[in-house]
């Protein structure tokens, strides 16, 4: 029979694994963020591009060079075009997440746990490529119908497409964050005469406000570093957008389509890294701003 080790010792092997464990995602993380900013640097320290440019310039060609012999490195059409799509996914998906949250929390609970929330996890899993498809095949089509555009591609496309992709993201955080209002808060509410509604829009979105906003937050984040389906639906053309109904292109399907194309180590491989960069970058405040918005909640409830 196998002698048990004594019970010190089994706290030591499992602090000596937790804290491996802890060590190795600290490690990776940071080699991460090392070589994206080192790369990425190199496009501004090493190659001389300018960093004004790359974040004013409104022209970006990367298989051409200016009369300085760098490339055109103008990245603000990709950043404008990113932010766009971004900021109106999250106005299309925000109401309709809320709502759909208050339905299945403050309504119909039981439906709510039983059905609606079964068929949310359902969206979760479906891969970004079925929704590029769909939105490819209907979305694209109906833009064509409605606006008679040639195409029917651009950041509106994009952003209904995106919009449905982080609806089951904001919708899950939003009914977890309504469920966590305290019963008491809503007795107390109806015994001084609030009606249902009254105290559904005063108290409980009010108590809930930190976690919906880190629900809109985490919408956010992924639709900001979506690239497939979004690939699918923009047009992929690198200018400045001039309408939603334009072909446009943001940081990440600019990445996926150029990343590959260009000599390790070249000027333009440079410049593609800083858009990681700056992507990176984009996604680390948006996780900062998630830690504040909880430490508020924290305080608030004491």
């Amino acid at each position: 029979m196998a002698k048990q080790l004594p019970k010190r010792d089994l706290e030591n092997v499992g602090l000596g694994v937790t804290g491996a464990c802890v060590a190795l995602v600290t490690l990776v993380v940071a080699a991460l963020i090392f070589m994206v900013a080192q790369k990425g640097l190199s496009a501004f320290v090493k190659d001389g591009v300018s960093v004004v440019e790359f974040f004013t310039g409104t022209k970006w060609d990367l298989a051409n060079t200016a009369d300085d012999g760098l490339p055109y490195t103008g990245a603000l059409p990709l950043i404008i075009t990113s932010f766009s799509v971004m900021v109106l996914s999250t106005l299309i998906a925000l109401p309709i997440a809320i709502g759909s949250a208050i339905f299945a929390v403050e309504i119909q609970p039981k439906f709510g746990s039983k059905v609606f929330q079964p068929l949310i996890e359902l969206l979760t899993g479906i891969p970004s490529v079925v929704f590029g498809l769909i939105g490819f095949h209907v979305v694209v089509g109906l833009m064509k119908s409605v606006f008679h555009v040639s195409t029917g591609l651009g950041i509106l496309p994009g952003a209904i497409v995106l919009a449905v992709m982080i609806l089951p993201t904001m919708t899950t955080l939003s009914v977890d964050g309504l469920r966590a209002v305290p019963d008491s808060y809503r007795q107390g509410s109806l015994a001084l005469g609030y009606t249902r509604w009254q105290t559904i829009w005063h108290v409980v979105l009010k108590s809930a406000m930190p976690s919906l906003m880190t629900a809109v937050i985490l919408g956010m984040t992924r639709a900001f570093g979506e690239t497939l389906a979004v690939r699918m639906v923009i047009g992929g053309i690198e200018a400045m957008p001039t309408s939603l109904l334009s072909p446009a292109s943001t940081i990440t399907t600019t990445l996926t389509t150029s990343m590959a194309v260009y000599a390790e180590g070249s000027a333009q491989d440079d410049v593609l890294w800083a858009l990681g960069l700056l992507l990176m970058g984009m996604s680390l405040i948006f996780i900062l701003i998630i830690h504040l918005i909880g430490r508020k909640g924290a305080k608030a409830r004491g």
